[in-house]
């Protein structure tokens, strides 16, 4: 068997040792006699590994007793409706920060439950940076504001988050776990897991306690966190072998060093192949450099006739995934925890490789 170096946005590359530890377990789990697939997520055993999940994620960012943490189904774009539904009334306004397409989305689906009051937008640049605060124009009737921490399709990212009198909610979906983050700063924050956390069919929701008195009396008791809280995320059947895969992923920072080292790790992975795109004449990167994402990394070749080879020739020496988004086009190397600093090399080498051969 030979294993690809995949770039994918998502669902993404997961660490070796993580599935390596999960094919062992398949078919027997701790001398259990069944899979955890197969495990009824009320039973003793499922109880210990969804515990332990939460225990390591709270450790791994310092979540305090302060904030819930819950294990959803319906990914980050269900989030888009939960949180509306849990935070604000049909009057009530919530501010957003767009920086690109999932800034737009989440908009869209927030303005179908209450007003969705746009502060700031970087959509006259093409989405390459994050609106500088002092021009933000927010809300004098909402209580909170929403970002895109990390833009997957345009590879824009909040290297710094905003101080503001209001509540913080972000979608992590494509960071959460790649660095060391304040939680205390958010009062909201939500993630898919198929980037850093594990396999798709998982969301990550971390809330602060106090927000969770106000959802509608129409609010679907799934995506209600009070419940779900009170349910221990397992008001209805939880997508267990997903949450099981995440727990091992927790794992597995732990070990490298907790978010602190694996940070280290992905911010020399990105360097490195920022640095090859900014020493090249033949390549380039459409991100302000101010706010280039160290998750995905969008690029162009100057040549773009030369776009389809590009990707034939990587796919043919094992660099997947490499197509940039339909609504941006190029390239895009997504470089999550899960993509070691060897793939990075063997792109990295098969891009220089590239230009001698067309440039």
């Amino acid at each position: 068997m030979v294993r690809v170096h995949n770039f994918s946005a998502g669902p993404a590359a997961l660490p070796e040792s993580v599935l390596e530890r999960a094919r062992a377990e398949m078919l027997d789990y701790g001398s259990s006699g069944m899979s955890v697939m197969e495990m009824s997520h009320r039973s003793g055993v499922f109880v210990e590994i969804a515990s332990r999940a939460e225990a390591n994620l709270r450790d791994l960012l310092k979540i305090g007793e302060d904030y819930y943490v819950l294990f959803l189904q319906g990914g980050a774009t269900a989030q888009f409706s939960a949180f509306p539904m849990n935070l604000a009334s049909p009057e009530d306004s919530i501010d957003y920060v767009s920086t690109g397409s999932w800034s737009q989305k989440a908009i869209a689906e927030c303005s179908k439950y209450c007003h969705a009051n746009v502060i700031a937008s970087s959509i006259e640049t093409g989405f390459d940076r994050v609106p500088e605060e002092a021009d933000w124009s927010l809300g004098s009737n909402s209580q909170f504001v929403h970002i895109c921490s990390n833009e997957t399709i345009g590879g824009v990212q909040f290297k710094e988050f905003p101080s503001l009198d209001k509540i913080l909610i972000a979608d992590m979906s494509s960071e959460l776990l790649s660095r060391q983050i304040n939680i205390n700063d958010f009062g909201l924050i939500y993630a898919g897991a198929q980037k850093n956390i594990g396999p798709a069919g998982l969301t990550i929701v971390i809330v602060r306690k106090d927000l969770c008195s106000m959802a509608r009396p129409e609010t679907p008791a799934v995506f209600n966190y009070r419940a779900q809280a009170e349910a221990d995320s397992m008001l209805n059947t939880p997508p267990t072998y997903s949450w099981y895969l995440a727990g091992l992923v927790f794992e597995w920072l732990l070990e490298l060093g907790g978010l602190d080292a694996v940070e280290k790790i992905n911010n020399e992975k990105a360097q490195n192949l920022y640095d090859a795109i900014e020493a090249s004449d033949f390549y380039d990167s459409p991100v302000d450099p101010r706010y280039r994402s160290t998750m995905n990394v969008p690029f162009k070749l100057k040549d773009e006739s030369l776009d389809e080879a590009f990707l034939r020739e990587a796919e043919q020496i094992g660099l997947t995934n490499l197509k940039g988004h339909r609504s941006v086009g190029g390239m895009r190397a997504s470089i999550y925890n899960g993509v070691s600093a060897g793939a990075v090399h063997a792109l990295l080498d098969f891009m220089k490789e590239f230009e001698t051969k067309y440039g």
